[in-house]
C-alpha cells in the first residue's frame, strides 16, 4: 500500500497551479470582503459616498459619525475590490453611477448588500452544517441567525418589486383575473415582500401570505400594517403542504420550492388548493438542466447557498427530499407533474430566476 499522494506521483500544471492559488487569494479577499460591505451597508458609509462624494476619508467618518482610521482603510479595502472609486490626485473616494446602483439604491433590482448580510449571516452556522456533513441530519430555515432572515428580503425583495408584475402578466390569463378580484396564496412568504406588492398592485383581490416560520409572519404583520394593505393582506403560520383555504386564483412561491422537505407532497397540496383553471407561479433560482453549465458566478453561488440553507432545511424535514437551488427546468418540471399539475411551462425569465407557470 503506498502512502504517496497524487500531487508526488503526478507532475502538476504550474500555469494551471498559479490560477487556482489566484482564485484562491480572489475568494480569500471575497471572504473578509462580504463583512466590510455589511458594516458599509449598516452604517450608512455607501449611502453617504452617493450623496457626498468625491470625499476624503476624514469628511467621510465626519459625516457618518465614524473613526477615521477606520474609515480610511475600510475605503482602500473597498477600492481595491472594485467597490469604490479612488482619485490619487486628491485622496479623495467616490462612487460611480454603476457603483451606487448595486451598493446604495435600496430598490435597485441589482442591490447587493443584502445578499452580502444573507451570505455572512449564513455562515455562522458552519459549525452546525459539519456536523451535519457527518451525521446527513437537516438544519431547518428557523435555526438559521435572525440576519439570514432580513437579508434574504433584502437581497429578493428589489428583483420582486422591478419585476413581480412582469412575470404575472407573463402567466395565461392571471392578470387580469387579479384585476377584476381575485384570491392569491403566497407560500413561503418570509417577510412578506411580494405579498404587499400583490396586495398594492390588485387592490381588487385579497392575498394570504403563508410562512410555517413565526417570526417572519409577524415581521410580515407588521410590514401589512406599515404599507396600509393590512385590510385586504392576511398571514398564516403554516407549512406549504399544510396551508388552508381553497378555491385560490394564484398560488406563487418565490425562492422557496426546493428548500420544501417534500416538492412532490406540496405540488400535489397546491393542486388541491387551486380552482379548476388556477394557475401556480414558481420562481426559482436560474439553473441549466445539466450539472456542468451551472459552473458559472451565478451558479456556484446558489450551490453555496443551497448547501449551507437550502438543502439542509429540506432535510430536516419529513420526507428530505433536497431538490436543491440548482434544479434545473426539466427536474422542476418532474416534481411538479408528479404531484398531479399537468400544465408546466417557463413563463418568464432573468439573469437569475426562473418563472414556471404550472396548471391543473
Amino acid at each position: 500500500m503506498t502512502t504517496e499522494t497524487r500531487t508526488e506521483v503526478g507532475a502538476m500544471d504550474d500555469q494551471k497551479l498559479s490560477e487556482l492559488v489566484e482564485t484562491s487569494l480572489t475568494d480569500l479577499g471575497a471572504t473578509i470582503h462580504a463583512a466590510l460591505v455589511v458594516i458599509g451597508d449598516e452604517l450608512g458609509l455607501y449611502t453617504a459616498l452617493d450623496e457626498d462624494g468625491p470625499v476624503t476619508s476624514a469628511e467621510l467618518a465626519g459625516n457618518t459619525a465614524t473613526a477615521e482610521r477606520y474609515v480610511r482603510e475600510w475605503l482602500r479595502s473597498q477600492a481595491a475590490g472594485g467597490y469604490v472609486t479612488y482619485d490619487p490626485e486628491t485622496d479623495r473616494y467616490d462612487l460611480s453611477p454603476e457603483q451606487a446602483y448595486v451598493l446604495a439604491t435600496k430598490d435597485s433590482p441589482v442591490f447587493m448588500p443584502g445578499a452580502f448580510q444573507l451570505v455572512a449571516s449564513a455562515a455562522k452556522i458552519e459549525p452546525e452544517l459539519r456536523e451535519a456533513f457527518r451525521t446527513g441530519d437537516g438544519i431547518g430555515w428557523h435555526e438559521h441567525d435572525e440576519d439570514v432572515f432580513h437579508g434574504t428580503e433584502r437581497f429578493f425583495g428589489p428583483s420582486y418589486g422591478a419585476y413581480l408584475l412582469d412575470w404575472i402578466a407573463a402567466l395565461d390569463g392571471v392578470e387580469e383575473t387579479l384585476k377584476s378580484g381575485g384570491r392569491i396564496a403566497d407560500v413561503g412568504c418570509g417577510h412578506g415582500a411580494p405579498t404587499l406588492r400583490m396586495a398594492e398592485a390588485y387592490p381588487n383581490s385579497t392575498v394570504v401570505g403563508i410562512d410555517y416560520h413565526e417570526a417572519s409572519i409577524a415581521v410580515a404583520r407588521e410590514r401589512a400594517e406599515s404599507a396600509g394593505v393590512a385590510d385586504r393582506v392576511s398571514f398564516e403560520v403554516a407549512t406549504a403542504s399544510e396551508y388552508s383555504g381553497p378555491d385560490y386564483d394564484l398560488v406563487t412561491m418565490f425562492n422557496c420550492f426546493h428548500d420544501m422537505g417534500d416538492p412532490i407532497g406540496v405540488a400535489a397540496h397546491v393542486r388541491e388548493t387551486l380552482t379548476d383553471d388556477g394557475t401556480w407561479m414558481l420562481v426559482e433560482p436560474y439553473a441549466a438542466d445539466l450539472v456542468e453549465d451551472n459552473f458559472t458566478p451565478f451558479g456556484r453561488l446558489a450551490y453555496a447557498i443551497s448547501t449551507v440553507a437550502c438543502t439542509p432545511n429540506s432535510l430536516s424535514q419529513a420526507v428530505g427530499y433536497g431538490l436543491g437551488a440548482q434544479a434545473g427546468e426539466e427536474r422542476t418540471r418532474e416534481v411538479v407533474t408528479e404531484g398531479g399539475l399537468t400544465r408546466f411551462r417557463r413563463a418568464a425569465e432573468t439573469p437569475t430566476s426562473l418563472v414556471f407557470e404550472a396548471k391543473p
